[in-house]
């Protein structure tokens, strides 16, 4: 078991709005409105910011934008090293993706190895005309050659340090923290 201990506040509640709704413009000025845009969040954080940013492209926009739920769990590239029994949640898009410019929605950006699995799992269900990616936070360390369309906030980060988002929906409060793993 690891401990972490929390070094400093990234973002606070303010911080997390501002940066979401400025996401939600930069969604809607490159896609040249919402037309056939769907949002998809990868479980778990990813699927409240994707609801929030769902909720100010309305706001903006005036028109709903379909949100999709991601479980990237039978996905991932380390799965067997994850415990014998994956916990899986469940994948929920129920609307068809093919043709349409899918945004996928996560909470931190990291190696990569997330967002590929996110793809492999958005392509099983069909092909979309695009694939976009949203995240609150880029902390670099990359093992793959993914990049983010949309980030909230760039931190550079060392590999012994750690970014613990939290939102209302699952943690009860809401900041990012920069951690460290001792």
């Amino acid at each position: 078991m690891m401990d972490i201990v929390e070094k400093t506040v990234l973002m606070d509640a303010d911080g997390l709005n501002r940066s979401l709704t400025r996401i939600a413009h930069e969604i809607i000025e490159k896609n040249k409105g919402i037309e056939n845009l769907l949002l998809v969040g990868i479980r778990r954080r990813g699927v409240p910011l994707a609801q929030r940013l769902a909720q100010k492209i309305q706001d903006i926009e005036g028109h709903e934008v379909k949100v999709g739920k991601l479980d990237i769990t039978l996905y991932r590239d380390d799965l067997t090293t994850i415990g014998d029994q994956p916990v899986i949640h469940g994948t929920e898009i129920p609307f068809n993706i093919v043709g349409k410019k899918i945004v996928l929605v996560d909470d931190v950006l990291y190696t990569g190895r997330t967002v590929r699995a996110a793809l492999d799992a958005i392509i099983d269900l069909g092909r979309p005309l695009s694939i976009q990616l949203a995240v609150l936070i880029d902390r670099g360390h990359r093992e793959l050659p993914i990049r983010a369309d949309y980030v909230g906030k760039n931190i550079p980060t060392s590999r012994k340090e750690i970014v613990l988002v939290k939102l209302t929906e699952i943690d009860g409060k809401e900041e990012v923290i920069l951690g460290e793993i001792v």
